[in-house]
């Protein structure tokens, strides 16, 4: 199989994962925090040294790391705590244009129920933010709630999100950026003071395996929890623990998913990110060369003054989106294609309700799969 749903998940992952999630479980298999036990013990150890594997690549030592199943529950329980806990009715939320419904589902109830207005942050034609008008926008309504993609899971697009953050905390908003789509990947300081949490997807860009997420936090901001259950801490107690992460980590991690994000993350550090940016940006570069090679292919927004992670949006003449994934994976091609979970995106980017066909390529697409994706294309050139 040709693999270009990397957005999706990123695989193959390194080798070291498989190996080292195979190793651990057979020797160290215990439940972190439940046991004096030399298996408990190792696994709780395994656990913290993941996180401060996290932290070293996030650059967010003065930060708190919370894992969590997957990053829209990381999502859920941020706003849900930051809106339930801080916000008043009228609260003015401001959001990207290219968010996930993992943020705007939320926002939507919120809004359903008259708890919040939901803004978008402006973008001028070549999809850049328009900072003067951002401003405006804030003097006018001042932000109480900033969520930001880092990148657009439809088109790759990297957002500003270090300067939004600045523009926002100036009006004493609370900040979250979404790094599904690049934790790992593309290199900013999570340990700012004007990033209050920053979520990342661990079988993304980080190379793990499904089911371990999270979110770097303040260790200060008092966000209410959402969730509750044992901890393995301070039992006798029915109000969930003051102390991170224990909070916010309800019930039994997922050990075997955070024994591959630290086999993944060491992978990283080792590696270095700029290594896998560059071999990611060459991969996009080659994708675009053969998607561009075709008349009836047309890229959905791409701007060469912009920078993007591995991921090309298109639509294909003849072809329609939303139907496209299962024409590609007869020929042995894994795609996305629709909308993405991005309905929002897709509306800015004038390709809604059909959606686009997306490409996702990731430092570890083969060259292999480039070879069967250009014959696929000829494939189809003759037969739309």
């Amino acid at each position: 199989m040709a693999y270009f749903d990397n957005a999706a998940t990123t695989f193959p992952k390194p080798e070291c994962v498989y190996e080292y999630m195979n190793s651990f479980y057979r020797e160290c298999g215990g439940n972190a925090g439940r046991g004096n036990h030399k298996l408990s013990i190792g696994a709780g150890k395994m656990v913290s040294e993941t996180r401060n594997r996290l932290k070293k690549l996030l650059h967010c030592e003065n930060k708190q790391i919370v894992f969590t199943p997957s990053a829209t529950i990381a999502l859920n329980m941020i706003l849900q705590g930051v809106l339930d806990g801080k916000m008043t009715a009228g609260a003015n939320v401001y959001i990207s244009p290219f968010e996930h419904n993992a943020v705007t589902r939320i926002l939507h109830h919120y809004e359903k129920i008259g708890k919040i207005n939901v803004r978008l942050l402006s973008i001028k034609e070549n999809l850049t933010y328009d900072f003067e008008k951002i401003l405006a926008q804030f003097a006018k309504d001042s932000p109480d709630l900033m969520v930001v993609s880092h990148a657009s899971n439809v088109i790759g697009l990297i957002s500003p999100v270090e300067k939004l953050c600045s523009m926002a905390k100036k009006c004493n908003a609370v900040t979250v950026i979404d790094m599904a789509q690049t934790a790992g990947l593309v290199d900013i300081n999570v340990g700012l003071e004007t990033i209050d949490f920053a979520v990342f997807a661990g079988h993304k860009t980080l190379y793990g395996p499904t089911g371990i997420s999270g979110f770097a936090m303040k260790p200060d901001f008092d966000l209410i929890p959402v969730l509750f259950g044992g901890t393995g801490f301070e039992s006798a107690n029915q109000d969930m623990p003051n102390d991170i992460p224990q909070r916010y980590e309800m019930g039994t991690l997922n050990i075997a998913g955070i024994a591959g994000l630290h086999a993944s993350l060491g992978w990283i550090l080792d590696e270095r990110m700029d290594y896998l940016w560059e071999h990611e940006q060459l991969k996009r570069k080659e994708l675009l060369k053969i998607l561009r090679s075709y008349h009836f292919v047309k890229i959905v927004g791409d701007n060469e003054s912009n920078q993007y992670v591995g991921i090309v949006s298109c639509v294909i003449d003849g072809l329609p989106s939303d139907t496209a994934a299962s024409v590609f994976a007869e020929k042995n091609i894994a795609i996305r294609s629709g909308l993405q979970c991005a309905p929002l995106a897709h509306k800015t980017l004038g390709t809604f309700p059909s959606g686009t066909v997306r490409f996702s390529c990731s430092a570890l697409t083969r060259d292999e799969d480039f070879i069967l994706l250009k014959k696929t294309m000829s494939f189809l050139k003759e037969n739309l």
